[in-house]
């Protein structure tokens, strides 16, 4: 059986209601992360491309595009 979990304070703690029980030998082996690219990696070509905007568009978004109050 697999178990997963994190080091805290050099202690693995599992995730899960299962683990190991207590004095099981384990082999403990560190998972390679698997993050994707941020969104400003993915649209970064994006970035500024746009004009002419209003320059208080990201405070009053709601206002431009649902016709809210502005802020």
């Amino acid at each position: 059986m697999t178990y997963t979990g994190r080091v805290e304070n050099g202690v693995v703690v599992f995730d899960g209601p299962d683990h190991p029980p207590d004095g099981q030998v384990v082999e403990v082996q560190p998972v390679k992360s698997v993050q994707g690219p941020t969104w400003g990696e993915v649209f970064g070509d994006l970035i500024g491309a746009v004009e002419g905007l209003p320059s208080d568009l990201a405070r009053n978004h709601d206002h431009y595009i649902h016709g809210a109050p502005k802020r």
